[in-house]
């Protein structure tokens, strides 16, 4: 998941239950609001270390299940692929059954999952649970937003709001740090373990939650859905098999050119759908669509480091889980404070869309800058300053979008816009994560490949070897030498991996500066052909 924050109920549909009416307490009132803010916060402090803490944990889980790499994968990408794909979902969902009820399924199904993925033995079973607990935080998602939004009116709306941002960065910054404590004491299973029983305090709290429903919820888009979901299911799996089956191979051929003909045909459906999923017209909003390529920079500078990097540190470093967590901080931590330093730089007279450029500016910097100190034995001093640039770039912007994507579109439109934000960050995450993983393993296979000759001893091949160190794991392919040669061999590994790094950052960098550059001109389109003030260029 990331860097997510929830967004608003949909306006033109939802409803807010009315104090006194349904169950639960009024707006604002009580100790029920209180216990309901509190349950909606924790899970939002839980759902972003599913995500920052899994590329932690999979040298763990791949030596305790003894995993083919290609599955141990899905450990990571099935959860994204869920949670991304049934977020536009998940909201129509929650309209039409009740906003506390689908809250608690996604509090039921998460809690459920987790505890499976702690007792699973086989990866496929584990890849499985991954995947159902991706399900469980769309429906939690899409669904606390609202029960907050109902739960709360006027100024404390506002102050809940901005907790719900501090919570989300909690959840990012903390997760790698603990689940690297965690697997390197308790095992990788106690992470999971720790998920769920977090989720059943959360369970006790929906008593005190409010009802609430869609005005003229008309049911769920299923055709929508289908085609959606199995469209960016079968562009991940394209993305991830890739390395492993050949890019011109028929299979991932296939896969890929099925990905665009589902998308054509979500497209065909969603036109002719009374009420659809996605409103496609949205499409034609240039300041829209330029607030939501914002996220697409921190997914392509920021996001795809976050279950990737930990494993480069154990390869590339000899880091501990624990240690490579820690470095982590460097990049999460800033994520709690620099929003107020934006709230405040807004408020001196800098305009939103300056603040929006600036964000991308230290994102495109920061991957620059990490490729240019990347090397094998790198310490956190020098990764210190790359790292909090980054962790700075996301701050700029986060929660910012989220209100400002409310200001550009009609009132009626509010709703869609922010799920078409929430989806598109979710599956910009998502897929960008598969293809950093598989361009690495791509890139660093050639690269060993021409120096494996230098270690006959050594008799894998190449292919299973890079997807090793994407893994974090090194120490098993090193072993298999005699003890003299694999110093040597570690730091070839090492520096095969450093390559296939800087280029991916590299090539970051350039998407990253390219998006930057059109996102600035789009959100001055408009102001500068009609010169009237832009509500997402001023403060």
């Amino acid at each position: 998941m990331g860097h997510e924050t929830l967004s608003p109920p949909k306006a033109g549909r939802a409803r807010e239950a009315r104090p006194g009416t349904g169950r639960g307490p009024g707006p604002g009132s009580g100790s029920g609001a209180g216990i309901a803010l509190a349950a909606v916060l924790l899970t939002l402090l839980i759902l972003p270390t599913a995500v920052t803490g899994a590329g932690v944990l999979l040298p763990h889980i791949g030596r305790d299940t003894h995993a083919s790499l290609d599955a141990l994968q899905w450990v990571v990408h099935g959860y994204n692929l869920t949670f991304a794909s049934f977020l536009l979902a998940g909201g129509s969902l929650a309209d039409l059954i009740g906003r506390r009820r689908m809250f608690t399924a996604g509090a039921a199904l998460f809690t459920a999952a987790s505890a499976a993925s702690a007792l699973a033995t086989d990866v496929h079973l584990l890849d499985l649970a991954r995947g159902a607990a991706g399900i469980g935080a769309a429906a939690l998602l899409t669904s606390g937003s609202s029960i907050l939004a109902t739960t709360f009116a006027g100024p404390a709306r506002t102050r809940v709001f901005t907790a719900v941002g501090v919570a989300t960065g909690g959840g990012l910054a903390l997760g790698a740090m603990a689940a690297g404590v965690l697997a390197d004491t308790l095992g990788w299973r106690s992470f999971y373990g720790v998920h769920a029983l977090l989720m059943l305090l959360v369970l006790l709290a929906v008593p005190y939650l409010r009802e609430s429903r869609g005005a003229a919820a008309a049911g769920v888009d299923w055709p929508g859905t289908v085609t959606f979901v199995s469209s960016l299911f079968l562009l991940m799996l394209g993305t991830v098999e890739g390395p492993q089956w050949g890019w011109g191979s028929p299979g991932v051929l296939g896969l890929l050119a099925g990905a665009v003909l589902l998308m054509v045909v979500f497209g065909l459906v969603e036109r002719r759908r009374p009420h659809p999923m996605f409103d496609l017209r949205l499409l034609r909003n240039a300041r829209l669509m330029a607030l939501c390529l914002i996220p697409v920079v921190v997914t392509f500078a920021y996001v795809i480091l976050l279950p990737l990097l930990p494993n480069y540190l154990l390869v590339a470093n000899g880091s501990s889980s624990r240690a490579a967590g820690t470095t982590m901080l460097l990049m999460t931590l800033p994520i709690l404070v620099t929003p107020v330093l934006a709230g405040k730089l807004i408020k001196r007279g800098l305009s939103t869309r300056s603040v929006f450029a600036l964000s991308p500016a230290c994102l495109t910097g920061g991957v620059a800058w990490l490729a240019t100190v990347l090397r094998p034995g790198v310490g956190p001093a020098e990764l210190a300053g790359p790292l909090i640039v980054l962790g700075v770039g996301l701050g700029l912007n986060f929660g910012l979008v989220d209100g400002a994507v409310l200001t550009v579109v009609a009132p009626e439109s509010t709703g869609a816009a922010a799920g078409f934000l929430n989806t598109l960050r979710l599956g910009s995450e998502a897929v960008a994560i598969a293809a950093a993983g598989s361009a690495l393993v791509n890139l660093a296979e050639h690269r060993l490949r021409d120096g494996l000759q230098r270690f006959p001893g050594y008799h894998g091949d190449s292919g299973t070897l890079a997807n090793s160190l994407n893994a974090g794991d090194a120490t098993g392919p090193a072993a298999t030498l005699p003890s003299e040669l694999q110093p040597r061999f570690s730091a070839f590994l090492a520096h095969a991996l450093t390559d296939a790094w800087r280029t991916v950052l590299l090539a970051s960098a350039v998407i990253c500066a390219l998006l930057s550059v059109a996102i600035y001109v789009m959100l001055a389109e408009r102001h500068e052909r009609s010169g009237r003030p832009d509500p997402a260029s001023t403060p």
